[in-house]
């Protein structure tokens, strides 16, 4: 084997193994690879066991099974990476030195690639729970004005409607059936969800039923505000996408016209100066 693709590839494996160090990984090597728990039991914790977990809860996985699958592709990206960096360094004929360090910097990269493509996977879950909010409110709303408790209002809308934040309300309906306390189930939902609008509205809705306070005008009140939140994030939106629509126009599209409108008396002007 080319020694540009040996040192690399060894270094991409050994990286791999200290990383495997954390109790997470080898649980992902035991998934894929079927490895004993005496060996995983070893060693140690990562760090950012509790964080990650924590930020994949966010959207739906709550498995320790979904962290090592997340673990496993982290490091499958990162060997991928070097193998293919060194793969097309050695092609272009660069020297070892430099197929060694690019190849190392590309490998440790997929790293924090992976952690990116989890955060932006985050934010668009976000924005699309406090897309669908107001929506959901109003039809909590409207079940409960018709005479149904809050836990049934939440288990229709879970079993009628579709979307994360229904399927929020059907977890919150299987802790209740486990025999979990509704207010507790409610207030691990507003955990979960890292959301202001939808911690705030759980908050005032526990606080309601704790308190005896009429929960419609809450639930009303929660709705309105949730309605103005989304129109001004939607204004928002609009306010960023109508300046970035603006960069092609005036770098490209612009430029371009000026050329057509002036090149015709540009070259005129050239041939009457000859």
């Amino acid at each position: 084997m080319n020694l540009g693709i040996a040192v690399p590839l060894l270094l991409s494996i050994s990286s791999a193994y200290f990383l495997l160090q954390d109790e997470d990984l080898t649980a992902s090597s035991r998934y894929f690879t079927q490895k004993s728990k005496q060996t995983s039991a070893l060693f140690p914790k990562l760090h950012d066991h509790e964080s990650v977990l924590q930020r994949l809860s966010e959207i739906g996985k709550t498995e320790e099974q979904d962290l090592n699958r997340f673990r496993f592709e982290q490091i499958v990206t990162m060997i991928v990476l070097t193998i293919f960096s060194c793969f097309f360094l050695t092609i272009m004929g660069k020297p070892l030195f430099i197929t060694f360090l690019f190849s190392l910097i590309v490998g440790f990269s997929g790293y924090f690639i992976s952690d990116r493509a989890l955060t932006k996977k985050i934010f668009k879950n976000r924005i699309l729970l406090e897309s669908e909010f107001p929506a959901i409110v109003e039809m909590l709303t409207l079940c409960m004005a018709a005479g149904e408790t809050p836990m049934g209002a939440m288990s229709r809308i879970s079993q009628r409607s579709s979307g994360l934040l229904s399927a929020e309300f059907a977890i919150v309906i299987q802790a209740v059936t486990a025999g979990i306390p509704f207010q507790l189930a409610l207030d691990e939902m507003g955990r979960r969800i890292k959301s202001t609008h939808i911690r705030r509205f759980v908050d005032a809705l526990i606080t309601a039923m704790l308190r005896g306070a009429p929960l419609i005008e809450v639930l009303q009140s929660h709705a309105r505000n949730a309605r103005e939140a989304e129109r001004n994030r939607v204004l928002s939106a609009a306010g960023k996408s109508e300046v970035s629509m603006m960069i092609p126009v005036v770098f490209l599209i612009l430029p371009i016209s000026i050329l057509f409108a002036l090149w015709p008396s540009l070259s005129n002007l050239n041939l009457f100066l000859a």
